[in-house]
């Protein structure tokens, strides 16, 4: 059973908008003020929140604004319940962050109608979303009501990519958001010698270019295919009428694209303290966890020795020399310049 929190200064209102909502089976709990509701809030936690906005010692602006101040809080869905039927009154409403207004006198159906809509979507921005397209048309749907992402499917939204053309590079403004539909994409830097260091790859159902959007700067990085690609394109504007109009929708975002932190970090610590050996052998962990998703036991590593060299953070010679070794240890079988790992669970858990 949901539990609703009703702020609500009148008396006969609160009481009658409270008998509603138990007849349709949530748990109300009432305030007559915004103060005592922001505590009330705040100790038991509802599931949502319904507030009229002209009230004594806090008004219902300074209530939602009080409970975007707690990150605890924030996410609660928030519906205004208010005479003021002015067309800048409910404009002000949504722009405080209101995620409904509806006016008195209301209609029962109405009130119960958006209860139910705002309770829904937020069950379905708490749930753990797939990864890439399926994940975010979930979330767009949810978000907007729109299928948004299915103009991603129109080929005037596809770029082409020849291997080794370059996507975007550090330093640029970006402008878009991209999605992997077929091939492989690398992201990298290179030092002031050149040197090349890999810093993630990506398959099809991946998105990339995503950080400078959500922190509002440029690339750090440069991006290159590694075989013919083809890359759906969301437009900076869809990106950002996304992340900024829903709190709880920036928050799913940030956790949906950013779930290979944790690996790029044991990426960065492997080249900076581990052992030749580990370092390759990390790297061929690497490229397997993220290309082979269907756990195939014939899986190969085709990618170029350039490469898979840029990813372990060594030089090419001592690549070619410790994929050599590991052939002659039986740790992994090379075929028609195809890596086939022989021994993962030696090569997983190479010893530094």
């Amino acid at each position: 059973m949901a539990t609703l929190l009703l702020i609500e200064d009148n008396a006969d209102i609160r009481e009658n908008t409270a008998e509603i909502l138990e007849m349709a089976n949530y748990k109300v709990l009432t305030a007559a003020d915004g103060k005592a509701g922001v505590q009330m809030a705040e100790d038991l936690m509802p599931d949502l929140i319904i507030c009229d906005i002209t009230m004594p010692v806090l008004d219902g602006y300074g209530v939602i604004h009080m409970l975007h101040k707690k990150e605890e809080l924030r996410s609660i869905p928030f519906i205004f319940l208010t005479a003021r039927a002015e067309r800048a009154d409910i404009r002000k409403g949504m722009e405080v962050g209101a995620d409904d207004y509806i006016t008195k006198p209301f209609d029962a159906i109405e009130l119960l109608n958006a209860v139910e809509g705002r309770l829904k979507k937020a069950a379905m921005l708490k749930k753990d979303l797939a990864d890439g397209l399926t994940g975010m048309q979930s979330l767009l749907s949810v978000a907007s009501g729109k299928e948004l992402i299915n103009a991603l499917k129109n080929e005037r939204n596809i770029n082409h990519y020849k291997k080794k053309q370059i996507v975007y590079m550090e330093g640029n403004h970006p402008s878009c958001l991209y999605y992997v539909l077929k091939g492989k994409v690398k992201s990298f830097q290179r030092n002031e010698d050149g040197k090349e260091l890999i810093s993630d790859v990506y398959k099809e159902g991946d998105f990339l270019g995503y950080i400078p959007l959500l922190e509002g700067t440029v690339y750090k990085e440069n991006t290159e295919v590694i075989e013919d690609t083809e890359l759906a394109v969301i437009p900076r504007e869809d990106f950002e009428e996304l992340t900024q109009n829903n709190v709880q929708v920036l928050q799913k975002f940030t956790q949906l694209l950013a779930r290979n932190i944790e690996e790029k970090q044991k990426q960065l610590l492997s080249i900076a303290y581990s052992s030749l050996r580990k370092k390759v052998a990390d790297a061929l962990v690497f490229i397997t966890t993220r290309y082979n998703t269907s756990n195939s036991e014939r899986f190969s590593i085709d990618i170029s020795r350039d490469n898979l060299a840029a990813i372990a953070g060594v030089a090419k010679e001592s690549l070619i020399r410790t994929l050599g070794d590991f052939r002659d240890e039986n740790l992994i079988a090379i075929k028609e310049g195809e890596i086939f790992i022989m021994d993962n669970n030696k090569i997983a858990g190479m010893i530094n």
